[in-house]
């Protein structure tokens, strides 16, 4: 209550710590002061806004500020009006509203609105965070400045972990503050105590203690995207030369009907298989795939890995001046080479930069993102895992010992 008033304030706890009543008690405090930069005191209207992923969940902070106000007859005196549809919402009599909304369909239901306080909550559970908030919320709150809670438990190693990272790191401008379950003197500490005697260790940081952890069934640790994040940023500038020239080697997942096409290209130096080419695409036309792939061979002549699944064999047969290595993907092959990726990364010989890259109408598609909410039982929409295990693998070492493949679903 006292440090949330930058433009972006995280606020990351465990399950029962008090989220939804500070955040309350933050909205009655912004509606009766009308908290914002003076040159706006000029404009009337003062909107306050509590979404969420269902209107229900939305409705959890505002039935918070409602019972506030009936506890109050000081409140009730200042509320003009308070109506259910088509949105719950109350008006005080200093031009304030407060409203619940859904953030469902992309925050399609908050366009063409303004808000001066816009309290996310439960973002972590948010589908496409990215869009509603770079694309819809930012710009409901432009015309005065106004602010923006991040309010969730966490959900793994998500879109909400890199947000609140950066503002961690400095990356980002704003306030993150963490809470644990225990600090809550008003839930029973007893029940807490024998609930993390039964709760595994990652579901205790978690729910109790508030703490970004992986999920559970990542096929990538978040320890291991960090260090291959990590050992791209220190490397330095490939190292070939005349008498050392550099290895290249380019893995290709081809579209499906839901998917894109994807094709990268690692370099090896010193034992490190570094991603120094990425393109993500749309197109369904061969032609123009297997110009791309050409393209890339003539930039990073070395060997081709593609995807021969279906009628991935066409372009394998376009390709064959190139002599790739074509792979058909079904449940054993496709579980050899996720486990051999994991390898690569428990290793540490493997790194690659923070690509992004657009994805359709205001969408942004995100490596990071993809590797780390690629699981075992859900990836087969993950194109750039696939292209990357691809590249990767004629570099498996058929004598060292690996791990069983984990197959899930195909």
């Amino acid at each position: 209550m006292s440090n949330s008033h930058r433009q972006e304030n995280v606020l990351v706890t465990g399950n029962r710590w008090g989220k939804s009543f500070v955040s309350a008690i933050k909205i009655i405090h912004h509606a009766l002061f009308r908290v914002r930069p003076l040159k706006y005191d000029r404009v009337g209207k003062y909107r306050i806004v509590t979404a969420s992923i269902t209107q229900d969940q939305a409705e959890i902070i505002y039935s918070h500020v409602i019972g506030m106000i009936h506890g109050s007859d000081f409140l009730e005196c200042l509320v003009v009006s308070s109506t259910r549809t088509p949105y719950p919402r109350l008006e005080f009599g200093n031009g304030s509203r407060v409203e619940a909304r859904s953030t469902q369909n992309r925050g399609e239901y908050l366009l063409g609105n303004d808000y001066d306080l816009f309290i996310f909550d439960e973002v972590a559970f948010e589908a496409d965070p990215e869009y509603v908030v770079e694309n819809v919320i930012q710009m409901r709150l432009a015309d005065r400045e106004g602010k923006l809670d991040l309010v969730s438990t966490p959900n793994g190693k998500n879109w909400f972990y890199r947000r609140a990272r950066d503002i961690i790191d400095g990356k980002r401008d704003g306030y993150y503050q963490s809470g644990d379950s225990r600090e809550n003197c008003f839930i029973s500490q007893e029940f807490l105590e024998d609930r993390l005697r039964y709760f595994s260790e990652s579901r205790a940081q978690q729910n109790v203690m508030g703490q970004f952890v992986d999920s559970g069934g990542e096929i990538l640790r978040g320890e291991y995207v960090d260090a291959a994040l990590a050992a791209m940023a220190g490397a330095g500038s490939p190292r070939g030369d005349i008498l050392h020239p550099p290895v290249y080697l380019s893995g290709w997942d081809l579209a499906r009907k839901k998917t894109a096409t994807v094709g990268i290209t690692v370099e090896l130096v010193d034992g490190m298989a570094r991603v120094i080419a990425l393109e993500r695409f749309r197109l369904f036309d061969w032609a123009v795939v297997i110009e791309h792939i050409k393209r890339r061979q003539n930039e990073y002549p070395g060997q081709l890995i593609v995807d021969a699944t279906g009628l991935g064999d066409v372009v394998v047969e376009q390709l064959k001046e190139y002599n790739p290595e074509a792979v058909i993907f079904s449940p054993r092959t496709k579980a050899e080479l996720l486990t051999n990726v994991e390898l690569f990364h428990a290793r540490g010989e493997i790194a690659y930069d923070r690509w992004e890259l657009p994805d359709g109408p205001g969408r942004v598609w995100s490596l990071e993102d993809e590797l780390r909410q690629a699981r075992w039982d859900s990836n087969n929409e993950c194109d750039a895992l696939m292209a990357l295990a691809l590249a990767i693998w004629p570099l498996r070492k058929e004598r060292v010992a690996q791990p069983a493949p984990r197959v899930g679903r195909a």
